[in-house]
């Protein structure tokens, strides 16, 4: 896969630098929250790939795949890879029954983060497949 554009949810600023020196050829959107995500999907509808982190406040990372409806596999939905310290087994399951598409366990390296995003298929769900 190579997405245009990436919303980067995660209550972490530094998270957010970190993102913006990681994946400098992707176009980034931001948000804070599960909220703020949603607002952003609405905002943005072309966006390819969301890094959505699990523990935020207000709205979490499985609250947002819950929010937006991600277990219908019908919804044409930007794919979700969840990148989280949560990194049981339970949790990854939890994560990808939930909706996701991949699972990273911080801390990451740029290399392991790209290396997901490229081995994506280009065929997981996408608003264009609306």
């Amino acid at each position: 896969m190579d997405p245009k554009k990436v919303l980067v949810v995660d209550d972490s600023k530094l998270m957010h630098k970190m993102y913006e020196v990681m994946l400098r050829q992707y176009v980034l959107v931001h948000a804070m929250d599960g909220l703020e995500a949603s607002q952003e999907l609405e905002d943005h509808d072309d966006v390819d790939l969301v890094l959505l982190d699990i523990n935020m406040p207000r709205m979490g990372g499985l609250e947002f795949l819950e929010h937006m409806g991600y277990q219908d596999e019908s919804k044409a939905l930007p794919p979700v890879i969840i990148v989280s310290t949560e990194g049981k087994e339970e949790d990854t399951q939890r994560g990808l029954e939930a909706g996701a598409v991949a699972y990273i366990k911080k801390p990451f390296s740029s290399v392991q983060l790209t290396a997901v995003i490229s081995e994506m298929p280009d065929d997981v769900r996408s608003r264009e497949q609306a």
